[in-house]
């Protein structure tokens, strides 16, 4: 069996649109030794004059299942315009991994979670909501999702399925440039928002933040006025094409 920073060949099985911007592949990779929610892969793509160029994405789905990851196109990225608008099922991709044992979540932990995501730093969050979903999970997850428009949303059909099924999830959407009718004027997330749709911090927390680094520190910083031990925080930021 391969160690998991080799790089293996995956092959993509199918692809889906999450919105207009961002698609899901779901790779299948021989001898993949699973994965934690969290955790994200390297992907390689060599050119045939031998350029290589190489991106993180983080993983969106629960072990034991499938290995999918989320894209979300940058136009003037060198990797996502292909991975979401070129690659085909049946495509073959050269990626290594797991990677990254921090910013993690696993099923035996059991202090009530707060997520919060920024754009597409929802995608390992997902991981997270799926992996509870999967271990049939009590512990309370509540997530605060911030996005332009109900259009950039990912998953949000998902998720509402979910705050309908999976009994102590609750989520909350923050739409900073246009709101869908009675969801109030659009706005960024604040200490409000958090106060209002995250957890005490009397209730010691798990916090995880994901998105871009602007988004994640703010977030993180409300998170520590408001009294969150800075020790249960754990951020992530992405960036690259």
């Amino acid at each position: 069996m391969k160690n998991r920073i080799s790089w293996r060949v995956a092959t993509v099985s199918s692809a889906r649109w999450e919105t207009g911007s961002a698609r899901t592949l779901v790779l299948d990779v021989p001898d993949w030794p699973g994965h934690l929610a969290g955790q994200h892969i390297d992907v390689r793509l060599t050119a045939e004059d031998g350029y290589t160029a190489q991106r993180s994405y983080s993983i969106a789905s629960a072990w034991p299942g499938s290995l999918e990851i989320t894209v979300q196109r940058l136009e003037d990225g060198e990797v996502s315009p292909y991975l979401t608008d070129v690659v085909e099922p049946g495509d073959k991709i050269e990626l290594r991994g797991p990677v990254g044992g921090w910013f993690v979540w696993r099923p035996d932990r059991t202090a009530p979670v707060l997520l919060i995501a920024g754009g597409s730093g929802i995608v390992p969050l997902m991981s997270m909501i799926r992996a509870r979903g999967l271990a049939r999970g009590r512990q309370p997850f509540r997530l605060i999702y911030s996005v332009r428009t109900p259009e950039d949303a990912a998953y949000a059909d998902e998720l509402r399925l979910r705050v309908r099924e999976d009994p102590g999830l609750d989520v909350h959407f923050v739409y900073t440039r246009k709101a869908p009718e009675g969801a109030g004027t659009p706005k960024r997330i604040d200490v409000a928002t958090v106060n209002s749709h995250g957890w005490p911090p009397d209730f010691q927390p798990d916090c995880y933040v994901c998105g871009p680094t602007g988004f994640v520190e703010t977030a993180a910083d409300i998170l520590v006025a408001l009294g969150h031990d800075p020790k249960l925080i754990r951020t992530e930021r992405f960036g690259g094409a």
